[in-house]
């Protein structure tokens, strides 16, 4: 059974031999290998700004970012419903009880005796 012909191949049997790498590639190469590796930064602000340059570090920075705010603007909202309640507590007793003077509260003391 015949298969039929693929352009395909015409064209790599063409192209069958791969270019020579240039003559300084394996001197470069070895030279790479050869030399020390870079050493880290020595001080605490480089080593942070190369932490601080990673694309995971940017991200996780504005997640952090974004959760930290969240949670103050809950915190904050959570304070503000605690006063507006007082307040309306306050405002329901003055109603019912006109009388009841709004200040500090009254703390009874024991009767001195003579």
């Amino acid at each position: 059974m015949n298969q039929p012909v693929d352009p395909l191949d015409e064209l790599l049997n063409r192209c069958a031999a791969a270019p020579e790498p240039p003559a300084q590639l394996a001197a470069s190469v070895r030279r790479r290998l050869a030399a020390p590796p870079v050493a880290a930064p020595s001080t605490w602000a480089a080593r942070l700004d190369l932490v601080c340059a990673r694309p995971s570090f940017a991200a996780a920075f504005i997640a952090a970012c974004l959760l930290l705010g969240l949670f103050l603007a809950e915190a904050r909202l959570t304070r503000w419903h605690a006063a507006r309640g007082a307040e309306m507590a306050r405002n329901y007793v003055q109603l019912i009880d006109p009388l009841l003077a709004p200040g500090p509260p009254v703390v009874a003391t024991a009767p001195r005796s003579p």
